[in-house]
């Protein structure tokens, strides 16, 4: 793996994932998976807390505006194709594609209200409402579920599916969705 190249630890928030340069790509999933069950968790306590912390909605809301879209690209428009292509009639993948695509619809249509929730909160004040409350949870509940769907079906088909050639398309355009594909091009260089 790589350097870390998403910038710097905020206090108390599981630092960013590293970008896989050049390694393989499905670590960097793995990795991700690995901060999108923290960040999960930590919605979860967020909304139980009796006087919400900045600190923790900041973060919070930084991962669902620059790190969750991101990961849900990567699978639309590489992962899940490659998969589609390699996987064989008996793996039966493709009902798991267009359930986690739906998933990702669904996501992508409750982010900005959880966002105006975390947005709406008083930090030090007084704690999220009943319905806020709900409503965070359950997005948290819900992203878990869809990620043990990929982190037990998805991730291992990849490594058995996807070949060499399959990984770098994968890398190149994870790369190239942060605006990193340049790095990409000077470790091929080097």
């Amino acid at each position: 793996m790589g350097g870390r190249q998403s910038g710097e630890r905020q206090a108390g928030c599981p630092a960013p994932s590293d970008f896989p340069l050049p390694g393989n790509a499905l670590d960097f999933f793995h990795q991700d998976h690995l901060r999108k069950r923290e960040v999960c968790a930590r919605i979860s306590r967020l909304s139980e807390l009796e006087a919400p912390d900045a600190d923790e909605i900041c973060d919070i809301m930084s991962f669902l505006t620059h790190e969750l879209p991101p990961h849900l690209a990567d699978e639309e428009q590489d992962l899940f194709p490659l998969l589609a292509r390699r996987c064989r009639p008996e793996d039966e993948i493709e009902p798991v594609i267009a359930r986690l695509a739906a998933d990702h619809r669904r996501i992508r249509d409750r982010i900005p209200g959880i966002l105006a929730v975390l947005k709406a909160a008083d930090p030090g004040g007084k704690a999220f409402s009943d319905e806020h409350r709900a409503r965070l949870h359950r997005f948290s509940t819900d992203l878990l579920q869809h990620l043990i769907l990929e982190y037990a079906i998805v991730l291992p088909f990849a490594r058995l599916r996807l070949n060499r050639r399959d990984m770098g398309l994968l890398q190149k355009g994870m790369l190239r969705r942060r605006g990193l594909d340049r790095l990409l091009e000077a470790c091929d260089a080097g």
